[in-house]
């Protein structure tokens, strides 16, 4: 059998230009495509690929928070993560969630099939642009123990955060989330209190800064 793939981007064009890359690997196939966070989580609890290629900036769940809920799931999975982001924060973020690799978009095609086959193998894959920052700035950030959204808020509040910074109503939150109406005013104050900021816009571009959301058309 193969190694099966899960490719998760919301551009469309992305995730077929993906799909006829790996395909013409006689080893490899892709078993799924998904354009939300919460659709990859899904596919991937749904039909356990060995693979997941994972794009950042995902709506309703963004790639770190869909990494860490497969992660949690099922370590055997590997999430090779996909960004046009070379910024240590988003690679440590994704590091800690559980991914096996992080790939650079301009550099992916080339790199692609490599990383697939390193991680399945066990060992980890950074696209050579970042490798050196990313793994001084780690074992730097896990010996201070940074605060970060991730170590701060709690998942809940993690996720009522990049749903204000995208724009969603509290309704349309607590609709989502199948919860009332008081209890994500409850979690939005919590999150103010926590991280000491009082605007919705400054929420916004501590989402961005944090990788919870990238806003991207």
């Amino acid at each position: 059998m193969g190694v099966r793939v899960l490719i998760a981007d919301d551009h469309k064009i992305v995730r077929e230009g993906l799909r006829a890359l790996i395909e013409k690997n006689e080893k490899m196939e892709v078993v799924a495509e998904a354009e939300t966070g919460l659709d990859a989580v899904r596919l991937a609890r749904k039909l356990q690929p060995d693979v997941v290629i994972m794009d950042l900036g995902m709506p309703q769940m963004n790639g770190i928070e869909a990494t860490r809920e497969i992660a949690a799931g099922n370590q055997k999975i590997k999430v090779i993560a996909l960004s046009m982001h070379s910024d240590k924060r988003f690679v440590l973020q994704m590091l800690k969630a559980g991914a096996s690799g992080y790939l650079l978009k301009d550099s992916a095609f080339e790199e692609l099939i490599t990383a697939i086959k390193t991680v399945t193998s066990n060992q980890s894959y950074l696209s050579p642009k970042v490798t050196d920052v990313v793994l001084k700035e780690y074992l730097q950030t896990v010996s201070r123990g940074d605060a970060t959204a991730f170590s701060v808020l709690t998942h809940r509040e993690r996720e009522v955060l990049q749903m204000l910074a995208e724009g969603k109503s509290t309704k349309e939150i607590a609709a989502s989330l199948n919860v009332s109406v008081k209890t994500v005013e409850t979690h939005r104050q919590q999150i103010m209190d926590k991280l000491k900021i009082r605007s919705v816009a400054e929420l916004t571009k501590y989402a961005i800064r944090e990788g919870l959301t990238s806003l991207e058309p």
